[in-house]
């Protein structure tokens, strides 16, 4: 089975639930009772509705934001929503009003009457989106329906986890089943939780699924956090999925911050799965799918056999 094995695909590094709400809170500071005079598209394909159409937005009041996911919602009169899914390398920036967008990697720029905010996205493949629906109703069907953990107490986290059996880092990026995390947050709570990423969610302890919530809503308070302190008052310019501070997540062949153990990896796909041995998985080493399949039963279980090979030359 797939270690990471998402309804509908979800590579990595898409900005996550801390990277979205400091957004939010940049955008609403600045924009919040402002009026979107215009939407400029630089590419049309970013724009993923037709009904209402994108005019309709012109001339509005922004009413309020809202994270929908790793959605950006900006609340509108007229029961309008304008949903931005920034997707894998899509990024926001704030300049002053009627700035022009950069033309390589410009996407669109809505500017308000206080301001201009530029959508970019980095690379060839186009997965940044925009959508314009209209009432609750439509704006519901853009939710997966996954939980918010920052709103959920223990049981309601217990129910969603066991729901179904998979494994811990599938359960934690599913969107379907809690909203906002992927792969980035997922390695930081798992390692902070001392939990296995391949880890079957329904052979779990009480104390491990009690373990577990509490490193899902401290790893995200605090990288929230320490987000609203790196932007200060400026725009978040910096939004990433890899940072030298954090405990596991980008920091292959690196020391584990609570052992120095060198902290390990699974690639699968688009997807990397970063892991501390010592910490995590009882000092085993998880098989890389593609190299275990090469390698079969010569796929080393532990650090110290893997160490062995190298210093053997095989």
């Amino acid at each position: 089975m797939p270690l990471l094995e998402f309804r509908g695909g979800y590579p990595q590094p898409v900005p996550e639930l801390p990277d979205v709400t400091v957004y939010i809170e940049a955008i609403a500071a600045r924009a919040r009772g402002s009026t979107l005079t215009r939407v400029r598209l630089l590419h049309p394909f970013v724009l993923r509705s037709v009904e209402p159409p994108l005019s309709a937005a012109h001339g509005r009041t922004v009413v309020a934001l809202r994270r929908v996911g790793k959605r950006l919602v900006l609340v509108l009169d007229d029961d309008l929503f304008l949903v931005i899914h920034l997707m894998i390398a899509g990024r926001l920036h704030w300049r002053p009003a009627g700035a022009k967008a950069p033309g390589k990697i410009g996407l669109a720029a809505f500017d308000f009457s206080t301001g201009t905010l530029l959508l970019t996205e980095a690379g060839t493949r186009r997965r940044a989106s925009i959508m314009l629906v209209r009432g609750a109703a439509a704006l519901a069907d853009v939710d997966r329906g996954g939980l918010e953990v920052l709103e959920a107490d223990l049981p309601a986290f217990r129910a969603a986890l066991v729901d179904e059996n998979h494994t811990l880092k599938r359960s934690l990026t599913d969107p379907y089943i809690f909203s906002g995390i992927g792969n980035a947050y997922s390695d930081e709570i798992l390692h902070r939780a001392r939990l296995s990423p391949v880890r079957q969610t329904q052979k779990l302890t009480d104390e491990e699924i009690e373990r577990l919530w509490h490193a899902t809503r401290e790893t995200l308070l605090e990288w929230i956090a320490r987000l609203r302190l790196e932007a200060g008052d400026g725009f978040p310019e910096g939004v990433t999925a890899f940072r030298p501070s954090m405990a596991v997540h980008g920091r292959y062949g690196q020391p584990c911050p609570a052992c120095q153990t060198p902290v390990q990896r699974i690639v699968y796909a688009d997807n990397e799965t970063n892991y501390c041995p010592k910490c995590q998985t009882a000092d085993r080493l998880l098989a890389d799918r593609s190299l275990s399949r090469l390698m079969r039963s010569d796929w080393p279980r532990t650090l110290e056999e893997l160490d062995e090979r190298r210093r053997g030359g095989r």
